[in-house]
């Protein structure tokens, strides 16, 4: 048995979640959100406990049964606290700034760059060094983040580029000339 899918979640009071004809949705204080479940996934809704189980178990069916309970766990934590992903910018001249609903990134190519976030994710910048991705959906916050991040990765020798808050760049030593 799954060590993740056979965990149960315990659902706060705030949230209301609904399972019809094998779908479920999450409703919260910042949204609402839906999943539909796989065929082979069981589901048991006791009161305020939410636990999955699985009919066969092949392999397929057991990674969707860790899978199904994680996704559920994070819509849940989604619809009541929300995710939110850091990024830092450095180098001489890369900054980021809010144009409208869009980010305007200056990061050292010939023109700038603008990135417009998809719906439901929201994209702040309180200082020109930093990015902030903020959601109700875990995985929209970070595909967003990656995205920004792939537009100007860290380079190893100078360290220059966009990166996560916390992530260490692992940094190289230039040529030396010999005399």
């Amino acid at each position: 048995m799954s060590r993740i899918g056979k965990k149960p979640i315990q659902i706060p009071d705030k949230v209301k979640v609904d399972i019809s004809d094998g779908k479920i949705t999450v409703r919260g204080p910042k949204g609402e959100l839906s999943f539909d479940i796989p065929d082979n996934i069981t589901y048991k809704l006791d009161g305020n406990v939410l636990t999955f189980g699985r009919t066969a178990d092949d392999k397929k069916t057991r990674a969707l049964h860790g899978l199904t309970r994680a996704y559920v766990n994070n819509m849940i934590i989604g619809v009541t606290q929300g995710f939110e992903k850091t990024l830092l910018i450095n180098g001489i001249g890369y900054k980021a700034e809010m144009k409208n609903k869009g980010l305007l990134l200056s990061l050292g190519y010939s023109h700038p760059i603008f990135f417009i976030p998809p719906e439901g994710v929201t994209i702040e910048s309180p200082n020109p060094t930093t990015i902030i991705v903020k959601g109700i959906d875990k995985q929209a916050v970070g595909e967003v983040a990656a995205k920004i991040k792939k537009i100007r990765p860290v380079e190893p020798y100078k360290g220059k580029g966009i990166f996560y808050q916390g992530q260490y760049i692992r940094r190289k030593a230039g040529k030396t000339g010999t005399k």
